[in-house]
């Protein structure tokens, strides 16, 4: 049984006349009669009483005109759905990425994207790097921003990177200024630091620094998201290295490391390798591009 032979019988049914029928659906009444004599032999009965003048349905073909007119209407309705999804009218794009771009860069990204594709629903999902790249090898997520390079095994991702981000040291306003002029990271050392929470990629890369430097950071408080370090500097409990452009939105006094230091860390993009990205992901990876890629 094919859908054409169902949406033939539907329009004779309609007009209760063969080449009416193959008028409306711009078919030669030959072509029509024959996938209806097709589709009947298939069923094993008649559809329609043939009198010349008067073509009525048999009691088969009132059985199966309420069935074949939800077949074509739930076809319908499925091209519709995979032609909106397909023209971007509809969907869903998953994006991870670490807190602090959360907090800086990517909600301009996402108002550039739904501007242009309203229909797109989006889905964040915060975390460090390690998370991230566990929940998109695992199909939690369709793109995920993280840092580079990974550290340990990692699964096949396919990354491309979008920006350099300079880490500096904030404090509080009302605090004396760490250093007079730019800062090294030995000038961490018995500093009172505030740290971020275990598993956070600005916590390993920050104790990795001081530990490359020779010394062990000292904590205050320890544990918090951005927005709690952010505060607890504030509040004066210590010092914290964080991203340039949180610490420009911060309030904080905010003290550049010194050439060489290499407090620096790269963002890149990362999806699966062994899963083509979807359209609607495909999009946002070409809008984070545009805004924050080398051309952005």
């Amino acid at each position: 049984m094919q859908l054409q032979q169902l949406r033939y019988f539907a329009a004779v049914a309609d007009t209760r006349h063969f080449t009416r029928a193959a008028d409306l659906l711009h078919v030669a009444q030959p072509s029509l009669s024959q996938q209806i004599r097709a589709l009947e032999r298939e069923l094993g009965a008649d559809l329609f009483h043939r009198a010349r003048g008067n073509i009525t349905l048999t009691d088969a073909g009132e059985a199966l005109l309420p069935l074949a007119r939800q077949i074509l209407a739930d076809t319908e309705t499925a091209h519709r759905e995979v032609q909106e999804v397909a023209q971007l009218r509809r969907g869903r794009v998953r994006l991870g990425a670490p807190p602090s771009l959360c907090a800086s860069l990517v909600p301009d990204v996402l108002r550039a994207f739904h501007a242009r594709y309203p229909g797109i629903e989006l889905f964040i999902d915060e975390g460090g790097s390690k998370d991230l790249v566990r929940t998109l090898a695992a199909g939690g997520l369709d793109l995920a921003l993280i840092i580079t390079p990974l550290t340990g095994d990692a699964p096949a991702l396919a990354t491309t990177e979008l920006l350099g981000e300079d880490l500096v040291v904030v404090s509080a306003p009302s605090a004396p200024a760490p250093v007079s002029r730019r800062i090294r990271v030995a000038d961490l050392r018995d500093r009172p630091m505030v740290m971020f929470r275990r598993g956070y990629d600005l916590r390993e890369f920050t104790t990795a620094a001081c530990h490359a430097a020779g010394f062990e950071p000292a904590f205050t408080v320890q544990g918090g998201e951005m927005d709690a370090v952010l505060g607890f500097v504030r509040a004066g409990l210590g010092l914290a290295v964080v991203p340039g452009m949180v610490a420009a939105r911060s309030g904080l006094r905010v003290t550049r490391f010194a050439a060489g230091e290499g407090m620096r860390r790269t963002i890149a993009v990362a999806h699966r390798k062994d899963v083509a990205p979807t359209r609607a992901a495909r999009e946002l990876r070409r809008v984070l591009l545009e805004h924050l890629g080398p051309q952005g």
